[in-house]
């Protein structure tokens, strides 16, 4: 048996032939230009605020998921009141978290007074916990253009328990709000869920208007300073990005993405880009079109179709007969 310095630690040969790996990983542990921080326990919890995702959409969407719907005997208020006690207590320990790491990765110290980021835990809590009617009506807005964008929606029903682009906006809004309280690092780790869950990459500060819809969604991207007005429509493959973010943090605070006016229409496959770029009102963006200047109000753009060549029979042909062979 041997000892792992003078820890007390004992181990049996198997694990002793480790002992100048643990050695070498504990010394990078140490080492203060590492990346990773030692003190990880600082740290908000990833499965808890995902915890907290999945029971703020029961609010938002009661009957559809988590267990209220099976308490059918007891008042719709309990089962508010009893979902409300479980996010408060969740929410603030892990903000709490997120703003001791926050405040020790950017100032070098440990807070010095732990009740006033208790009480600031609590002030941005209670203030989160306010905006869930409102986002319940937006989010319903969200539902509705999803349901009115697409003919093969049956119902809301559907849209909710179903569609993609809904999960990734209603972890986008509750995100949204946080990341307006200057919560540290939550709201990435909300956003960065979803975007795992649906392939749609929204950043929590991005700022959209009600009655949005995202059709399919595989591959959207919506960067940090994106603005959308009401009833925008995009399709998947959409990019709403920025022009260079060569400056690195140099450009932290910049406004470095589009901003899309009401009813605007961007179709699958195009890219928008940079902060100056604005794209008016009922502008239509078509598929493929790689944009980096404004478009005015009521402006269509679109891709010059390319010229196809058919050899063999032609397109006209091969329908004729596929209506007269298989169509009755």
């Amino acid at each position: 048996m041997s000892h792992y310095g003078d820890t007390g630690i004992t181990c049996n040969p198997i694990q002793s032939q480790f002992g100048s790996l643990v050695t070498a990983i504990a010394e990078s542990h140490r080492d203060p230009s590492h990346a990773i921080p030692l003190e990880s326990s600082a740290l908000p919890n990833r499965d808890t605020i995902i915890d907290i995702i999945h029971m703020v959409r029961e609010l938002v969407f009661p009957g559809y998921v988590g267990q209220h719907k099976q308490q059918s005997g007891l008042t719709i208020e309990y089962g508010i009141c009893k979902l409300l006690i479980s996010i408060h207590e969740k929410l603030h320990e892990q903000i709490v978290c997120a703003l001791h790491h926050h405040k020790k990765n950017k100032e070098g110290s440990e807070p010095d007074n732990h009740s006033e980021i208790e009480q600031k835990a609590e002030e941005i809590v209670s203030k989160f916990l306010s905006k869930i009617p409102e986002l319940r009506g937006v989010l319903a807005t969200d539902v509705q253009a999803a349901f009115d964008g697409d003919p093969s929606a049956e119902s809301a029903s559907e849209i909710i328990f179903s569609f993609p682009g809904i999960f990734a906006l209603l972890v986008y809004r509750f995100a949204h709000e946080l990341y307006l309280l200057s919560v540290p690092l939550i709201p990435r780790i909300m956003t960065e869920y979803a975007h795992n869950k649906t392939g749609i990459d929204i950043h929590a500060g991005a700022t959209i208007g009600k009655y949005f819809f995202i059709d399919h969604g595989t591959g959207v991207v919506i960067g940090e300073t994106t603005v959308i007005g009401n009833g925008v429509k995009i399709y998947q493959g959409v990019t709403l990005g920025a022009l260079s973010t060569r400056g690195g943090q140099k450009l932290r605070g910049a406004k470095r993405h589009p901003t899309l006016l009401d009813n605007v229409t961007v179709y699958a496959g195009a890219s928008i880009l940079g902060g100056d770029t604005i794209i008016g009102k009922d502008v239509m963006i078509g598929s493929n079109v790689f944009l980096t200047k404004s478009v005015p109000d009521g402006t269509r753009v679109s891709m010059k179709n390319p010229e196809l060549v058919f050899k063999g029979k032609s397109p006209q042909d091969f329908e004729q007969q596929f209506v007269a062979d298989w169509v009755i």
